[in-house]
């Protein structure tokens, strides 16, 4: 695409029936027309966003990477913000957010598990000295 093309939110909301379906999601709009009756949560959910920002709805339901996929082949153009638009719902993910939640994930794993071996082995410990002096 060497040329993008760029809509207004008025120019988004003009299309927002089932027949003529656009959403924005992250200042990107999206034709979602053809994917209306394929859509896995049903259709009412694109008509209830259509013609208007649908970010937050998009990123709350914790869409696939496969999902994401579809989404980049249903592109229109880019969102041009006026004076008067709504903000954003959500800002675009970053992807120093994404890395720092992927390496939190086994850190936080290794964390617990070590806890968990250091309580076991504790409890081992005092088990066998108490059973030492019951015995004395």
């Amino acid at each position: 695409m060497s040329e993008t093309t760029e809509l207004t939110y008025s120019d988004v909301s003009e299309h927002s029936s089932k027949k003529d379906l656009y959403v924005v999601v992250h200042d990107k709009v999206y034709n979602a027309t053809q994917f209306v009756d394929e859509h896995p949560g049903g259709e009412e959910v694109l008509l209830d966003v259509g013609g208007q920002d649908a970010t937050e709805a998009f990123e709350d339901v914790g869409h696939s990477d496969e999902a994401r996929e579809i989404l980049d082949g249903l592109l229109v153009g880019n969102l041009k913000r006026q004076a008067g638009d709504p903000p954003a719902k959500v800002a675009p993910p970053t992807s120093s957010t994404a890395t720092a939640t992927k390496t939190d994930g086994p850190f936080l794993s290794v964390g617990v598990y070590a806890i968990l071996v250091l309580g076991g082995a504790l409890a081992f410990v005092a088990y066998r000295y108490f059973e030492a002096q019951k015995d004395k």
